[in-house]
């Protein structure tokens, strides 16, 4: 019983920045900065501390509104296309789709988990390649509410991504 308030205290203390996605909430894990979103089609954004050396990865949560950003399958698609495999294989080789099971009874999470060369854009929509990002890793959630969808997408170095790949999901599964 002397030990239960010590333990308490510790998960409140780490408890991150409260979220919103339409009517659910969670709140992200502490280590998560929680940053200024980066333009207006940003809801929220975050950065990542990686292990060591390796560099911070982001966290950018979209919402365009409700029946807006497309569907679960073409954002999938697009997410995948921002990847350059390795040699000798294909994107289907390097990336998982999955679907989380999230607290809420009216939401649907379906993620996308991809590696490789990440195509980085400022702007996802300039025309042209984007700058080479060798050994990234992307989760990317299409988290479907009664709001309507919310966009997630988790970049960075593959290990940084490796090292938040639980934290995120448990994340998603805690919106009520």
């Amino acid at each position: 019983m002397t030990h239960a308030m010590p333990l308490l205290l510790l998960a409140a203390v780490a408890a991150g920045t409260p979220v919103e996605l339409g009517a659910l909430k969670a709140d992200a894990p502490a280590a998560w900065k929680e940053l200024p979103a980066g333009n207006p089609m940003r809801l929220k954004q975050f950065s990542i501390p990686g292990p060591g050396k390796e560099g911070e990865a982001e966290l950018v949560v979209f919402f365009f509104g409700q029946g807006q950003g497309g569907d679960t399958q073409a954002n999938i698609d697009r997410w995948k296309k921002q990847f350059t495999p390795p040699e000798g294989k294909t994107l289907d080789q390097v990336s998982k789709v999955s679907n989380l099971k999230v607290g809420a009874k009216d939401a649907k999470a379906t993620m996308v988990d991809v590696t490789g060369t990440y195509m980085f854009k400022a702007r996802p929509m300039d025309p042209g390649p984007g700058e080479p990002r060798p050994n990234s890793r992307m989760l990317a959630v299409v988290f479907q509410t009664a709001q309507g969808n919310y966009f997630l997408k988790l970049t960075g170095p593959h290990k940084t991504v490796e090292g938040a790949k639980k934290p995120f999901e448990g994340w998603i599964k805690s919106f009520k």
